[in-house]
Order: structure tokens, then sequence, then C-alpha cells
């Protein structure tokens, strides 16, 4: 026989379909929701195991029902539902806008994708002006790590900023900017390594300074050969991901008419303080070494 009790803190309990009813909802989801840790029935019927819910449940079900709509992470409407409606409000405009970062991002892929579908590659890569630059040898301190993309951003400037202390402390300062060596490609399904980069002036120093630091670090000093760098100079704005990709590609294409070879992994050099500049200004150089006439 059910055996249930009537009210469940001083609320009246209904069977799983007429709260479904009340909510709007079907008992399917409602034993999804069970099944997930998000809306645990108020009473189980130990004999029958007919779930029953309070009516003061039932707004919370269709909360859990809309976030869902909004393809919010299971973990993150668990935690949205436990806050108060301030807090809950804040949470999701956090969450709406990390969507519609992600929107326009996708957004500008896509009409890079067209671009490059409809054949008018040369129309994009007209917009950046490609130059080269000869690099002499130098010697740099590097960090070299797997690192996936949306890791890479403070993972560069954390070595960045490791880098530049040490070479100013110990290596007689900078002798040019920073800059990032890709050597593999680094997205969310492949994890480089890069190697962030900052050239020395003193190199008996910068090699004393890497046997102090034996196997405590991922810093090593090594020698950059002398070579010629095709690089084109990009925005704090065109630095987002695909207006970057197009820039490598300009700059590949670019070394392709003038017949010349890549002759290493593609780098970004930045010269400019980061968190200081402003959308429009440039920030960043992205390059290939090349070799040839």
């Amino acid at each position: 026989m059910n055996q249930r009790p009537a009210k469940d803190q001083g609320q009246e309990l209904l069977s799983i379909g007429a709260f479904a009813a009340r909510a709007r909802l079907s008992p399917k989801a409602l034993r999804l929701y069970d099944r997930l840790g998000l809306l645990a029935p108020a009473h189980v019927d130990e004999a029958s195991g007919y779930r029953y819910y309070r009516t003061g449940q039932i707004e919370r079900a269709r909360t859990v029902a809309l976030l869902r709509r909004l393809d919010m992470p299971l973990a993150g409407i668990a935690e949205m539902v436990e806050l108060d409606g301030e807090r809950a409000a804040r949470s999701l405009d956090a969450y709406w806008a990390g969507i519609e970062e992600r929107l326009a991002g996708q957004r500008t892929l896509a009409r890079y994708l067209r671009g490059r579908l409809s054949g008018r590659n040369a129309e994009l890569y007209a917009t950046f002006e490609v130059k080269t630059v000869d690099v002499p040898e130098r010697y740099v301190l590097s960090e070299t790590r797997h690192v996936s993309a949306h890791e890479l951003p403070a993972w560069i400037g954390g070595s960045a900023e490791r880098l530049e202390r040490a070479a100013e402390e110990r290596c007689g300062g900078l002798a040019a900017p920073h800059f990032v060596v890709y050597h593999a490609d680094v997205s969310e399904e492949s994890d480089g390594p890069a190697e962030s980069c900052v050239p020395v002036v003193d190199a008996d120093a910068a090699r004393a300074w890497a046997a102090d630091q034996g196997r405590a670090t991922d810093a090593k000093v090594r020698v950059e050969p002398a070579h010629r760098l095709a690089y084109t100079r990009i925005t704090k704005a065109q630095v987002a991901y695909p207006q970057i990709i197009a820039a490598f590609d300009a700059v590949e294409a670019w070394a392709a008419e003038q017949g010349l070879s890549l002759a290493g992994p593609c780098r970004e050099v930045y010269f400019t303080d980061w968190p200081s500049a402003g959308p429009e200004d440039e920030v960043c150089d992205v390059a290939f070494p090349v070799t040839g006439p």
C-alpha cells in the first residue's frame, strides 16, 4: 500500500504526475533531474518507489528546466539554484557574458572561413602589411610548456614576467622584446609545446643563472641563431582568434609569393605593455623565420 505523509515541511505533497503538470515538465524530466542531483523528491515511498514533491519545489523545477535550455553545465545549475536571488542573477550574468563572448568569436571565425572557402584569401590577406627584418644571434632565457589554448594567455604573461625579472636582475637586462615560439599547434585539441623567450644582454651571466637554476624550474638558456623574419604587425584587437590566424596565413602566403621558404616555427613578438594597450594599439608581430632570395 502507498504510505506517504500528506505534507512535508508544512507543504502539500504531490505525486510525480501532479507535480510535473504543475511545473509544466514531464515525469521523465523530473526523474532525470533527480538522477543528476538537481531536484530530489521530498519523499520516496519505500514500498512502491513512488516519488512525491513539495509544492515549494515547483519554482526550482522550472528554473532548472530553463537553465538547461541555456546549455548551462549541470555543475553550474546545481550551484546557481542554491544561491539567493541577487547572487543567482549575477551568476547568470557572468555565464551569459561568457556565452556571448564565445558566440562573438565563432561569428568572427565564420566570416573568416567564409572568405577562405569562397576563395577570397587575397582580399583577406591584403589587410596585413608584411615586411622582413634580420635578427642577429643572441642568447635567450626560455620556458617551454605544453599548454592548451585557454591556458595560453595566463602562461604567456606569467612566463614573460618571470623571465624578464631574471633578465633584469641577473643577465644585464633585455636585449630585445619577449617572444613566443610555437613548436606545434596550440588549440583546445593540441597543447604545443610553446616556448616563451627573452633575449638578454649578458650571455655569461645568463649561463651562470641557468646553472644556478638547475632542475628547479622549466627555465633554460639557449642560443638563438641569426635569422631573417617575415612579419606583420597587428593590433591588440587582432590578437584575438581567428584574426591572428589570418595574420599568420598572410605572412605565410606573402613569403611564398616572394619565393621565400619557411625556416622555422611561427612566433609572436610582444613589444609593448599589454595591459595598458587599447584595442587599436599595435602590440605584437606575428612572424616566420625565412630563407631565400
